[in-house]
């Protein structure tokens, strides 16, 4: 399956998960309602039921609406709390974040792979936390999309995994980010924290009858008994359910990471090597420091020890062997930590110096089938590319990117013109906005990037990005702004300016953001066919010298739309504006997969069309995949 469709399938399942949800969260509320209903009955005697609930059908609907407040309430306030990011999960389960001055070289091991892996994917870092008193080997992902994601592994995983094996276990966790897997495992926590609500009332109801002493409250105890007891029993009965529903989407939604896995390594070993010692391994991957029943559909291994219809993975061995058909439960190996730990020590000692990064944009030769193809889906040649680029960043600039107080200004340097037409009123207004100390620091991080190809300053701020996050939203809000303000200075917008700051904008606000999303709503058809041609008129015209080349890319284009977009005109005479393809793409983002896929394929084919992407093409096919949610790997020759 593509990413499109998966991303449509994803959101049918997410909104059956929600009608299924709401169905059992009105049976729950009925029965409450009768429970508290009859509770009543104790102080009038009960001879005919019908006439008993025509009489206090007061009771009974005022029950039952204050359970589905209850329920309703408890679940948004929890969905709440997780709408923090990804980081919150992983904090509130002991796991600390990989800093900027890290020197465990493990650690250092595992932002690489992250990097790479996030460079290859086509999304912004992830933030990387590790789990140390956890020694079982396992991981997780969370987060309402990749903006707000965060990874996170145990010690154990770290320590036991060698470098083929962990790059396995991130593009486990990946293609949960890419399947858009997070957001409905996000919800089933708020489900089933807003269910275990009741248990907890009808614990406190129950709690609270022991102190009742008086003669007068006697048949107050047996209504609040009645009431306690029939909340604990819904409560769990609602939660017994809950947890089958969990875990039958958790198991199917594993064994598609599973094969994702192998689809982005080009091989079965690492993921199933990983497996393997986990079954070997005495710890398993077991948490024991933390208790993670409530996570236990997030992470890579079961983490608890349920089964059957409450496992939210499927057999270890199963798993294996969909992988490798011939594996047998007797070949798991003998994992003996400390070995496997100086073996680790060993193999994580990774050099980044001395590499050149291989052309994975000014491409030639691309297939915008193949581009589009890739799409959720990197290739090994794509993530080698995604190393060797991450290698290839300047030492000073890459360790700018992971200082909180350096990504902020970096990012505003990598938004200053580059050839230097407006750069001294622009580096006036930093110095007005920001201060002489950092204004001057701005100057010297532009000096450094004004010696590096275009290619890398989109990854460079990628890889920003965990440390951008680490800033107030206030000052993530005046980053935008100030971005702004910088490219408009001269008041004219070139289009690479525009591309980078589309790319920061729309990024950072799903980050400060991530429960306020576009809506993938049904769009009015005109608009939004009239803005995909606009800005397939837009690419051409910019990526064509002479008007008649800019035609035939557009047309090539727009045959992709079908007989619709035949009589479009290539109107010369409209010229760029930021303001209108910013309307354009926002009209755009209501589009579903299949049109998203389109999209993508026609903006490919004007680009391609003269057998060649350059960088400013490049950045422009970002900056669109970024705005519609589109995870674009490095495009690569074909």
């Amino acid at each position: 399956m593509n990413f499109f469709a998966a991303q449509d399938q994803a959101r049918r399942s997410t909104r059956r998960f929600v009608i299924l949800y709401l169905l059992a969260t009105i049976g729950i509320a009925l029965s409450v309602s009768l429970v508290i209903g009859f509770a009543f009955s104790f102080s009038e005697p009960v001879e005919d039921v019908g006439a008993y609930m025509s009489r206090n059908i007061e009771v009974f609907v005022t029950a039952a609406v204050i359970t589905l407040l209850v329920i309703g309430i408890a679940t948004l306030v929890k969905t709440k709390q997780l709408s923090a990011g990804g980081g919150r999960v992983a904090r509130d389960l002991g796991a600390t974040l990989v800093g900027e001055n890290n020197m465990d070289f493990l650690h250092q091991r595992l932002r690489n792979v992250v990097e790479e892996m996030a460079l290859a994917s086509g999304v912004p870092v992830p933030e990387i936390y590790v789990l140390e008193q956890e020694q079982g080997i396992n991981a997780f992902a969370a987060g309402y999309a990749p903006e707000d994601a965060a990874v996170a592994v145990t010690r154990g995983a770290l320590e036991l995994l060698n470098r083929d094996e962990l790059q396995a276990v991130i593009a486990h966790e990946f293609s949960h980010v890419l399947n858009g897997d997070m957001r409905l495992n996000i919800r089933l926590m708020g489900v089933l924290f807003g269910i275990v609500v009741l248990t907890i009332i009808g614990r406190r109801i129950l709690y609270s009858m022991r102190h009742v002493r008086s003669r007068d409250g006697a048949k107050l105890v047996v209504v609040g008994m009645f009431v306690a007891a029939g909340l604990i029993l819904i409560g769990g009965l609602g939660v017994f359910f809950a947890r089958i529903i969990k875990a039958s989407v958790s198991r199917q939604r594993e064994y598609l990471a599973d094969a994702s896995a192998v689809q982005f390594t080009r091989q079965t070993s690492g993921i199933a090597n990983a497996l393997k010692k986990i079954g070997g391994y005495s710890a398993g991957s077991h948490f024991h420091a933390t208790e993670p029943e409530e996570v236990s559909h997030m992470l890579f291994g079961t983490g608890t020890k349920f089964s059957g219809l409450f496992a939210t993975h499927p057999p270890l061995t199963a798993r294996i062997q969909a992988l490798e058909p011939g594996f047998k439960p007797d070949e798991y190996p003998d994992v003996d930590y400390r070995t496997e730990r100086t073996a680790r020590q060993m193999d994580a000692a990774e050099q980044r110096a001395g590499v050149s990064a291989m052309a994975a944009v000014a491409a030639s030769g691309v297939s915008p089938e193949s581009v589009v193809a890739n799409i959720g889906h990197p290739s090994q040649e794509q993530i080698e590319v995604a190393g060797e680029l991450r290698r290839s960043i300047p030492e000073n600039l890459y360790a700018a990117a992971h200082s909180p107080t350096d990504a902020y200004l970096l990012s505003i340097a990598l938004i200053l013109d580059r050839d230097g037409r407006v750069l001294e009123r622009q580096l006036s207004m930093a110095l007005e906005q920001l201060g002489e100390q950092r204004a001057n620091r701005v100057k010297q991080l532009h000096t450094e990037l004004s010696g590096i190809d275009a290619t890398y300053r989109l990854p460079i701020l990628e890889i920003a990005f965990p440390a951008l996050r680490q800033r107030e939203p206030a000052e993530l809000e005046y980053l935008v702004d100030l971005s702004r303000r910088l490219i408009e200075v001269d008041g004219d917008i070139d289009l690479y300016e525009f591309c980078f700051y589309r790319v920061l904008a729309s990024s950072l606000q799903r980050a400060m953001h991530p429960a306020r999303r576009q809506k993938h709503r049904r769009a009015n058809r005109a608009p939004v066919r009239s803005a995909a041609v606009d800005l397939l008129r837009i690419i051409a015209q910019h990526g064509h010298e002479l008007d008649h080349d800019g035609e035939q890319a557009f047309r090539a284009g727009l045959k992709v739309f079908g007989q619709w977009a035949d009589n479009a005109v290539f109107d010369t005479d409209r010229k760029f504006s930021a303001s209108a393809l910013d309307k354009q793409l926002d009209l755009l983002a209501a589009l579903n997969g299949e049109g998203r896929q389109m999209l993508v394929k026609a903006i490919t084919k004007v680009i391609a069309h003269d057998g060649k992407i350059t960088g400013p093409e490049g950045n422009l096919l970002r900056a669109v995949c970024a705005t519609l949610e589109v995870p674009l790997p490095p495009i690569l020759s074909s």
